[in-house]
């Protein structure tokens, strides 16, 4: 075995126990600080013994469980927000774990509930504070070029090459592109060393002291993949094989397990499992309020669509939900009863077929008001792609590039594309288009945080338009 991989472990191993300690010894610190502020100045001659127990329970616990959430493991390529995450997600399971054996032993209302507050956000600002500071530390002697890890591509292309340019650009991370195995049409850097061949990869590997190799070959470059694989099995190296998923426009791209297999989800959403379960509780309750909130005024635009034209109050049309499911969605009735003879006509400025009132209201957007109803009944969402006719659908799924990609969510009230401008008629295909691609955004990029601006957007300024008839 190459003594310097012995050397490298053996080093990697003692520094995980170090800071292993000192963790510990942050947290036994912190709760001795905390005591000796807390009940100094009391008639008491010592704290209860509780407080010191709790402090070196959690101490023990530190260097037992920190280690689950992989806050020893190399730091290279990892963000500071997910270390500082992890360590304190540690940190509160910790000190979850000691008042719950404080409550068993029967001792937990002798705890200070203020000592334990101190010392709970004492530790967690000192296990931050401290990622930080090594996390510094460390990008900046590797960007001076201090253990730096060499590296070697397999493959290029533009997947590659991105890969090239993120560790040129994030030289804090600590790696250096040694070599590349690209095949002879493909340009270079020229600063890195080009491997023509398989048969070069160990000899390199062996020789530059290479400590990983990145694959980034193609998707479909199966056997050359197990043919780099084959000849580097006797090195005792990191491979990593990239593929080249995001050349994949679809959705989003989630890496997980099915039936106990390694599985890349290509078409996944963010608004999934609890996130979506909250997402569809919120629209319930904020359509509930709508609803309750706005009756006065749908009951006044009930009457005056009523009176000024003859025809029932509400109009519905078959549109497309979530992963294809038709529903029937509710609006004012804006037009004249008319026949479309299965052809879906948009409005237009001037549109004959439009009431007195049908064209104030669609101004001003209140003739979706009853759409309130459709996401209480579980078919919209308050936020989402707006929901087009079923003929539009046809039309310009073969059009426009992933167009069907807007139904895997429910479609909305009002959404990302609306608060754009991107309101009303569609009447050219590149309209369609604009819309399409901030439906696809807002899909990819779902939070809470943007429905709300959405929203508030939409409350604002977003129930006018210079293309809405």
């Amino acid at each position: 075995m190459d003594p310097s991989l012995t050397d490298t472990s053996a080093r990697s191993n003692r520094s995980s126990y170090l800071y292993r300690l000192l963790d510990a010894a942050i947290v036994i610190i912190c709760g001795l600080a905390v005591t000796e502020l807390k009940f100094s100045d009391e008639a008491m001659a010592d704290p209860p013994q509780i407080h010191l127990f709790l402090i070196y329970l959690c101490g023990l616990g530190v260097i037992a469980l920190f280690p689950a959430f992989r806050l020893y493991v190399s730091w290279r390529g990892r963000r500071l927000t997910d270390l500082v995450v992890r360590s304190l997600a540690a940190w509160a399971l910790v000190f979850a774990l000691g008042i719950l054996v404080s409550f068993l032993m029967h001792q937990s209302a002798a705890v200070s509930r203020l000592w334990a507050a101190t010392w709970f956000g004492s530790v967690a600002l000192a296990l931050a504070g401290v990622r930080l500071a090594a996390y510094t530390v460390l990008g900046a002697a590797r960007d001076r070029g201090l253990d730096r890890k060499r590296v070697l591509l397999v493959g290029f292309g533009a997947l590659g090459h991105d890969l090239w340019r993120r560790v040129e650009r994030y030289r804090e991370a600590g790696y250096e592109v040694a070599g590349i195995y690209a095949e002879a049409h493909e340009n270079l850097p020229p600063q890195v060393r080009r491997l023509h061949e398989l048969d070069a990869l160990h000899g390199f590997v062996r020789e530059n002291d290479v400590r990983e190799v990145w694959i980034v070959l193609p998707m479909e470059a199966g056997q050359e993949l197990r043919e780099v694989l084959y000849h580097l099995r006797n090195d005792l190296v990191d491979i990593r094989w990239i593929p080249d998923v995001m050349s994949i426009q679809l959705l989003g791209h989630r890496i997980g397990e099915f039936l106990g297999l390694p599985a890349i989800q290509l078409n996944s959403l963010p608004a999934a499992g609890v996130r979506g379960l909250a997402k569809e509780a919120f629209d319930r309750a904020f359509a509930l309020c709508a609803l309750v909130g706005l009756s006065p005024v749908m009951l006044t635009v009930a009457c005056l669509v009523k009176l000024t034209s003859r025809g029932p109050v509400l109009f519905t049309q078959p549109r497309l939900g979530v992963d294809g499911k038709v529903f029937h969605v509710y609006k004012f009735r804006t037009m004249t009863v008319h026949q479309e003879h299965g052809v879906v006509t948009q409005a237009t400025r001037d549109d004959a077929r439009i009431t007195r009132i049908g064209g104030f209201l669609r101004r001003t957007s209140l003739d979706e008001l009853p759409q309130f109803l459709n996401v209480l009944r579980g078919d919209m969402s308050v936020v989402g792609p707006r929901p087009h006719a079923l003929e539009h659908n046809e039309l310009y799924k073969d059009l426009v590039q992933r167009y069907m990609m807007r139904h895997r969510v429910k479609p909305g009230i009002t959404g990302w594309a609306q608060v754009n401008g991107l309101r009303g008629q569609t009447d050219t295909l590149r309209k369609m288009s604009d819309r399409v691609e901030h439906d696809i955004y807002y899909i990819q990029h779902w939070t809470f945080r943007m429905d709300l601006i959405i929203i508030a957007r939409t409350a604002v300024s977003g129930w006018t338009g210079r293309n809405v008839y």
